[in-house]
């Protein structure tokens, strides 16, 4: 079987490019084989700034011959229809063979397509796939019609068979001719040079300068710079994206190690690692006793005659150029920060949040009211929350995070202690975007904690309000991240917090600004009468709607033909609250199926009430599973089910339902009269479980009727002729039910 190698040679693609560039070519390529009948043993793909490439092996020399048999019209259809299906098939008409149908004779013809050689395919496939490549980004290059990322200069193409004899594929694209020769590295290699299969393709390269495997080259990168580093008591700050990125950059990998001029050595070490990878590419060393960035690593692509010394001088020389510009922001913005910050406060009342949720400074006043409510929930100190959510977004004012956009938070903390605020407050500052991905750290201090909430839910509750949530695919305001953000932090903080009062008010708080230009003075105040319940009581109250009422009644007419606007307000709320609750359910099935607990284990405990209390929720859920894994658990959901169809198929028949009234004096089997006693038992113990919130012991108890529940079903008939037994064993069907579902919903139980 013959060997395959591609590789496409072209000016420098982009290295954000090239890992994905180099699977399409693969799998596309591999898969256009695979459908012409060409089998493979093996591919791997590769790619450099300049190339990429692409070896199979055990490819196949030709693609099977293949039989198949056609059927084609009857034999009175018309000469036409059936001279059309001859040519179709590409056979004569003695070649047809009749056969009887249901619907009368019908003419079948065999038709066999011979095997085509490997050459062949490769050559239709690869041209299809270079003239058809998904890039994210191309265009014509010169006066061809090939879109391509950068100029295509070449195509190597050649199958090797087992004793390694090379053959060229016949194929050009675009004026562009497929060879055998390739090219090294654009200044220490030695023209083009002919290849006979891929491990002299790859020797000859590595000759040339050239490192093939871009994993090779981040290998080669990472040692050689921590084995710099450490030559000097220093230790390089590890960059998985930045290491790939460089690795994509150069093909021969040359390290170097510069140092960083003096005079910046104090900035803050996140400004210069982030000023370093942004602009230059750099990686950051740091001494590890200090904590400080003092030195720098770059990755040159070129071996010199000095060893570096000249590429180290000239990128030490931008490099200061930089670090000159983010120091001057940094000075200039610790002026500001230690006269309190209050100039890009006010600065924050002309930037736009959003169009219809107001400005930043808006944004602020929200979350500032709603750190005060949440405080008291998790511990934190009200008025160090509201402090803290007063100045967590000045630092988006500041030189250093405009210039810097991803230190925002991390410079509020650096601004918070140049003001002389509370280690508290600061740290807020920092931690209230957290968390920012499914391994980054949760808020731990009451204070960080409350104002990441009091952020989170302002975002959710704001979008909710005016209708902006994700559909689909596209969450552009990434509010899934934001619900799964306020999930971990309640549950990895152990938080016992009820959400619906939270959402319910910040919804109305929402609402009341969107509608504040139709409404009076007047009307404004009351709304905020409004608040106040909402606080006390949440949207879903007695007492709210008993307040709306009132107001709605001292409203007068409606305005517009639309309404007043507390009718407006006041009806809105709970249908987008009950919305956005059932979101975080949606954000905490995927948590929670990520660790390991069922969907419809989930789904049972959502059912019952108290869905806002998440830590509530989680500990029903994982009692739950752990009975189920049990013999007990999984059987007892079989008997419940069992109850639970009989009853419900008595209750369509009966048109009644069956909920109370079941006598244990009705009893006629020992079984019968057990599983009352066993019911009895189960209820009280249940009920208290779960009252103290000791779900295992509810879980516990339910999985204990397992035994009865299965002797009741094996030793009586439910639907018996004696109406009166029917209807108590119904009843006693319905007890079951009561019961079990105080636990958990064992209707979504799947099996």
């Amino acid at each position: 079987m013959p060997d395959l190698l591609i590789e496409l040679f072209s000016e420098e693609i982009p290295a954000r490019m090239q890992r994905r560039a180099a699977g399409d070519m693969k799998a596309r390529v591999t898969e256009g084989l695979v459908e012409a009948g060409l089998t493979y043993a093996g591919a791997a793909a590769f790619s450099t700034p300049r190339r990429l490439a692409l070896a199979i092996e055990g490819l196949a020399k030709e693609s099977p011959t293949v039989t198949e048999e056609r059927k084609g019209p009857r034999v009175d259809a018309p000469d036409k229809a059936i001279e059309g299906f001859l040519r179709g098939a590409g056979v004569t008409r003695d070649a047809l063979e009749v056969r009887d149908e249901k619907k009368g004779q019908v003419y079948f013809a065999r038709v066999t397509r011979p095997g085509r050689p490997a050459d062949l395919i490769v050559a239709e496939v690869l041209e299809a796939v270079i003239r058809n490549f998904p890039w994210p980004k191309s265009m014509r290059w010169g006066g061809g019609t090939l879109r391509w990322v950068r100029p295509l200069h070449s195509i190597l193409c050649i199958l090797t068979d087992e004793v390694g004899e090379a053959r060229t594929v016949d194929l050009e694209v675009d004026g562009i001719r497929a060879g055998n020769t390739t090219e090294g590295h654009r200044f220490m290699g030695h023209g083009r040079f002919a290849v006979m299969g891929f491990e002299d393709y790859q020797a000859r390269l590595k000759r040339d300068k050239v490192l093939l495997d871009p994993e090779e080259r981040a290998r080669h990168i990472w040692q050689e710079a921590t084995n710099l580093a450490f030559a000097s008591g220093l230790e390089v700050v590890e960059d998985k994206g930045l290491l790939e990125e460089v690795s994509g950059l150069v093909e021969w990998p040359v390290t170097l190690m510069g140092e960083i001029g003096a005079e910046f050595l104090d900035l803050p070490p996140e400004v210069l690692q982030t000023s370093m990878k942004e602009h230059q590419k750099f990686f950051s060393v740091r001494n590890t006793a200090t904590g400080r960035i003092e030195r720098f690593v770059t990755v040159a692509n070129i071996e010199t005659a000095d060893h570096g010394a000249t590429i180290l001088a000239g990128n030490q020389k931008v490099l200061a150029a930089r670090l000159s510009d983010a120091k001057f922001f940094w000075e200039n913005d610790l002026r500001v920060a230690k006269e309190g910050m209050g100039a890009w406060i006010e600065q924050l009342s002309h930037v736009t949040f959003e169009r219809q949720l107001g400005t930043q400074a808006d944004r602020i006043a929200r979350i500032r009211a709603l750190a005060r409510e949440v405080a008291p929930m998790v511990g934190a100190d009200a008025e160090l929350a509201e402090e803290a959510a007063r100045v967590v977004k000045a630092d988006l004012s500041s030189e250093m995070v405009y210039e810097f956009p991803e230190l925002q938070g991390l410079m509020g903390r650096y601004y918070a202690e140049a003001a002389g605020l509370p280690e508290e407050v600061a740290a807020a500052c920092e931690a209230h975007y957290s968390p920012l991905g499914p391994s980054d750290e949760v808020p731990r201090s009451s204070v960080s904690v409350t104002v990441a909430l009091a952020d989170k839910l302002d975002m959710l509750t704001g979008f909710w309000a005016i209708d902006q949530k994700p559909t689909g695919s596209k969450d552009p305001f990434a509010l899934r991240r934001a619900a799964l953000g306020v999930i971990r932090i309640v549950l990895e903080n152990g938080l016992r917090i009820g959400l619906d009062r939270f959402i319910d008010g910040q919804l109305l708080r929402h609402k009341i600004g969107l509608n504040r230009r139709k409404a009076s003075e007047g009307e404004i105040d009351t709304l905020e009468e409004v608040l106040d319940e909402v606080a006390e009581h949440g949207v879903f109250g007695a007492a709210f709607h008993a307040v709306l009422d009132r107001l709605k009644d001292r409203d007068g007419a409606p305005e517009t033909g639309e309404g007043s606007l507390l009718r407006t307000v006041g009806d809105a709320v709970p249908d987008l609250s009950t919305d956005l609750l059932a979101f975080f359910h949606d954000r905490l099935k995927v948590y929670l199926r990520d660790q390991g607990l069922r969907h419809d284990v989930i789904d049972a405990c959502l059912e019952l009430g108290s869905g806002d209390d998440l830590m509530l929720i989680v500990a029903r859920a994982r009692a739950l599973q752990e009975v189920l894994a049990t013999e007990d658990g999984e059987n007892l959901v079989q008997g419940f089910k069992r109850a639970n169809n009989i009853l419900v198929q008595a209750e369509e028949k009966d048109g009644v339902e069956y909920s109370f009234g079941a006598d244990p004096n009705f009893a006629e089997a020992e079984e019968e009269t057990a599983l009352f006693a066993a019911l009895d038992a189960a209820e009280a113990a249940i009920a208290e479980a779960v009252k103290a919130e000791d779900f295992a012991a509810a879980m516990g108890a339910m999985a204990a009727l397992r035994g009865p529940i299965d002797d009741f079903f094996e030793a009586v008939q439910i639907n018996t002729d004696n109406q009166v037994v029917r209807r108590n064993r119904l009843n006693l069907l319905s007890r079951i039910r009561h019961i079990c579902l105080q636990a958990a919903d064992l209707t979504r139980i799947e099996g």
